[in-house]
Order: structure tokens, then sequence, then C-alpha cells
């Protein structure tokens, strides 16, 4: 039995050969509050894709206690500067679309998350909210997922709190993914 690179999981493998993790998706947050300040977050209203993934990857691995705002496309700027929030996903923000990145990478390369199962995830991500579905086989399901969650769940503080589950989920699928590979 080895243990996994993450906290309070282990990896091993079964008498088939496969790999089975025992343990929980550990939250690890708060490394990067600012002073010890719960950090606060501002994106566009009508969350979908990136909009729900970037609330899930900085809950579970930048700040625990983070605080998510959603608002007209036009005030995101103006709300920022009022609330002392960070942007992302938003026209012109550097934690948004760039080349063929999505915000989620942006997040992920800002904060130097280098974990391959979560890098696997990213590229799922990019090619869910691109809707670039030849990148990956994944893509399209997610996508399929974020619509009906968003017809289920048109506020969009319920929508992505509902959608963890979704990527808590992905994500121990990327893990196993990865711990596959790594035989």
């Amino acid at each position: 039995m080895g243990e996994s690179s993450r906290p309070g999981c282990r990896l091993y493998i079964d008498e088939s050969g496969d790999h089975v993790m025992d343990g929980v998706i550990p939250l690890l947050g708060p490394r990067s509050r600012k002073e010890g300040k719960q950090m606060k977050w501002i994106t566009r209203s009508h969350v979908h894709m990136d909009r729900v993934a970037c609330p899930w990857l900085i809950k579970r691995f930048i700040d625990s206690e983070a605080e998510f705002l959603f608002v007209p496309k036009s005030r995101v700027d103006e709300v920022a500067k009022q609330e002392g929030a960070i942007p992302f996903d938003a026209p012109g923000v550097e934690l948004g679309h760039h080349d063929e990145k999505c915000s989620f990478e942006a997040i992920v390369e800002r904060y130097q998350l280098t974990e391959k199962a979560l890098l696997r995830l990213a590229r799922i991500v990019n090619a869910a909210d691109t809707g670039r579905f030849d990148r990956d086989p994944i893509a399209a399901g997610l996508e399929a997922i974020a619509v009906g969650y968003s017809l289920r769940f048109p506020d969009d503080t319920a929508n992505f709190e509902h959608q963890f589950a979704v990527y808590d989920a992905l994500y121990a699928w990327c893990r196993l993914e990865v711990a596959k590979a790594g035989r």
C-alpha cells in the first residue's frame, strides 16, 4: 500500500490490480489568505463552467473560507475595487481567459498548483469551457452536467454549491487516472 500525494488519502492496489483510494479530499485553505483574512472573489453573474470550476478550485486549494460575489459583467471592475475582491473569469482580468487557457488554468498557474490530477482536471475544464470537446472525451459530459445544474439552480451561489460534488468526484477520478498512469 502506498501513500498518495494528498494528506488523509491512501492509494493502494487491490487483489485485481486496480488502484483504490481511501479517504476524502481534504480542504487545504487558508494557505493563500491575505493577512489571515478571508479572500473575496468576484465574477460575472449567471455562472457556468469556469465560474463554477474556479470557486471549487479556490475553496479546495486556496482558501476554504473564500467569499464569492456575482455581478453583471459591466460591474465586475467597479465592484471589485469597492469590495477589494479578486476578479476572475471576466474580460480583461489577470485570472481570465488568455490565449487558449481558461480562467481555471489561470488560477492554477497563478497559485502554482502543480498536482498532476489537478492539471488533468484543468484540461477537462478547458475543453468544456471553450467548447473544444474534441480535446478531451469527458468535456462534453461536463458541459451537459453544467447546463443541467444551471437549469435546476438558477441562483449562482446555489448552482456552484450543488456542483461542488461533481468536481469533487471528477477530481477523485483524475487522481485515480494519474495513479494508474504511474504503474
